[in-house]
């Protein structure tokens, strides 16, 4: 349903009239009413035009551009998108009154049901490590607000959960990740204009992780054996040199260093 913004627009005041706003969805027609009565002039000149970084003519000598019709002076354009807001200006000159110019300026603000987010779900995560997953609907106005779906369950945070959610900005943060996080994962964005829209769920597997350790000996007279220890209940994979030149010597190997690689996926079974 149309809804009109009615303003007076007086040619016998001196005075500008103050800005209103114009509040329409996004593809219905935006109805901007422009009223005014004349002293003398019948025909006087009628304007609109579009403040943005220039001034753009929506309505000049008698033609008209883009999407927009006009009766009397109310400007309709049809199917407004976002591209549509902004600052809108109509100008009646009357130039047999006494004071022959008149204007009235209307804010034009279209909103926009949400859209279909993106969601950045990764396909695998290591147990243990930190997860952000985050949902965003960059169309929506007013901007959206979201909610975080696992198997189709939506998510609540709380003191207890091992995950917080944002729901203004649309992310699902985990501290530590365990097997239990693994599932179908979705996220939904919604405003006060339309219908929610959600993202396709997503699969999101929870892998463990081994540290593989490269040990390195060395002969050294010294008695000390120094030994960094690799992360508890991890698998180790020694790699030791032949020893027996160092006890010809009367020395004892000795720890040079030791090099955990990046861990590595173990596939479920």
């Amino acid at each position: 349903e149309l809804r009109r913004v009615q303003q007076i627009l007086l040619i016998l005041l001196t005075r500008y009239l103050p800005n209103i706003a114009a509040v329409f969805s996004a593809l219905s027609d935006a109805v901007l009413s422009c009223e005014f009565r004349t002293e003398k002039d019948q025909n006087p000149r009628i304007e609109w035009k579009k403040r943005g970084k220039a001034v753009t003519f929506v309505y000049f000598n008698n033609k008209f551009t883009g999407r927009a019709k006009i009766e009397g002076a109310t400007l309709t354009i049809h199917s407004v998108t976002q591209k549509d807001s902004g600052e809108y200006r109509c100008e009646v000159t009357a130039s047999e009154d006494h004071v022959n110019l008149g204007e009235a300026t209307v804010n034009l603000n279209v909103l926009v049901p949400p859209h279909v987010p993106s969601c950045d779900v990764p396909s695998s995560v290591f147990v243990g490590s930190g997860l952000e997953l985050l949902c965003k609907d960059k169309m929506s106005v007013p901007p959206a607000t979201y909610r975080w779906y696992k198997d189709n369950r939506a998510l609540t945070a709380t003191a207890e959960t091992p995950y917080s959610i944002d729901t203004n900005k649309g992310t699902l943060k985990f501290k530590s990740v365990s097997k239990l996080d693994a599932g179908m994962y979705r996220c939904e964005s919604s405003n006060s204009v339309g219908a929610p829209k959600s993202c396709v769920a997503q699969q999101l597997k929870v892998v463990e992780c081994r540290c593989i350790c490269k040990i390195r000996l060395s002969c050294f007279t010294d008695q000390t054996l120094r030994e960094n220890l690799c992360p508890s209940s991890r698998s180790v994979e020694h790699d030791d040199p032949d020893s027996r030149s160092c006890r010809f010597r009367g020395a004892r190997p000795f720890l040079l260093h030791r090099v955990c690689l990046p861990p590595q996926r173990l596939l479920p079974q």
